[in-house]
């Protein structure tokens, strides 16, 4: 069995390890997840912690904390505050977490002024799958009809001062749900807040959010909505007029997105690009045996040097205006950018 231990909520609470392969900000960077195996002696109940078994957190994790309760479990792919967008890769193998890329390069969010990086420590959750197949019309007539992104429901977690591990398995209850429409996908936000964070017991629908964290919600879909720009694209659109929607819906969405990725695993539904692979889900086409898989040594690497810039120089965005905006430095020269980019003093 897994091994386990109470949290503070009397929930058992699997123990999840990183392997990281190679240096972060490359294009080889990979943290593989493992869970930790339990056995037993024949004469003694003392558990003693056998290898760690490699697993999907796109698939092996499961998506429930605790059903009865709606607790949810969430993987942490960015840092609150941090730029490098990290995502679970849903092509690849067990689903380790890699950097995003962009026309070839690591991709990296723009500091959108007044936004530092992500404004939330940003996730997914696992064993959700929004199915490229499905499709959506928009109540409310902007977006028309658009398709799920093929990946897991994302979730943003708003704990006040909490900036959470790349990696970490996060307990959370969902407060609401906003609908971007990026690029044409629907690509649904989860707004959660970690249960162990004392204001968690205030907290249980998306009015509340707005209640203790005045802002928060007009900032999110802000950021939603310009955060490509300053790479050469459009403003991100909403739909239902770009409303959070209410806890109630969220978990709507969250139960549709988990029975589509039940779909998926069990072969019942188109996977495409997908990896299926998994070390726990019997019977599924894509069960893989623990001891037939071999990930290279982990290590604990530097990151590879980047620039300044990329961490610390800053985008005004003329929001208002039909025209380019100009640079100091340089000019983003997108005609949808509107950007003013200010480089770092060097």
């Amino acid at each position: 069995m897994a091994a386990s231990s109470l949290d503070s909520h009397g929930l058992s609470q699997p123990s999840y390890s990183l392997r990281r392969i190679n240096r972060p900000f490359t294009t080889e960077y990979r943290i593989y997840f493992e869970q930790q195996e339990n056995t037993t002696k024949n004469d003694t109940d003392s558990p003693i912690v056998k290898n760690s078994v490699p697993i999907s957190p796109f698939h092996d994790i499961p998506l429930y904390h605790d059903m009865e309760k709606g607790i949810l479990n969430m993987v942490v792919e960015i840092p609150r505050w941090s730029q490098a967008k990290f995502e679970i890769s849903r092509s690849k193998s067990l689903n380790p977490i890699i950097q995003d890329q962009l026309d070839g390069e690591l991709r990296f969010v723009k500091n959108c002024f007044p936004y530092k990086g992500y404004i939330w420590n940003y996730g997914a959750l696992p064993q959700t799958w929004e199915d490229p197949s499905h499709f959506m019309h928009d109540p409310a007539g902007s977006t028309g009809r658009t398709r799920g992104d093929n990946d897991p429901l994302d979730a943003i977690e708003i704990s006040p001062k909490s900036i959470i591990p790349t990696g970490s398995v996060k307990t959370v209850k969902p407060l609401g749900i906003l609908c971007l429409v990026d690029s044409g996908e629907t690509d649904w936000k989860v707004v959660v807040i970690d249960v162990h964070n004392p204001l968690a017991e205030k907290l249980d629908d998306i009015d509340d959010v707005e209640l203790h964290f005045p802002g928060l919600l007009d900032a999110t879909r802000d950021w939603f909505r310009w955060y490509k720009v300053p790479d050469g694209n459009e403003p991100n659109e909403f739909a239902f007029g770009g409303r959070f929607l209410d806890a109630n819906y969220a978990n709507k969405i969250i139960k549709e997105c988990s029975d589509a990725w039940e779909r998926l695993v069990s072969g019942r539904a188109e996977k495409g690009d997908v990896s299926i692979e998994n070390t726990t889900l019997k019977d599924t086409p894509g069960k893989l045996d623990p001891d037939e898989i071999d990930l290279p040594p982990g290590e604990d690497l530097s990151p590879a040097p980047i620039e300044p810039e990329v961490f610390d120089g800053w985008v005004f965005l003329d929001k208002d205006s039909s025209q380019l905006g100009y640079s100091r430095g340089s000019l983003l020269g997108q005609p949808a950018s509107l950007c003013i980019n200010l480089d770092v003093e060097k």
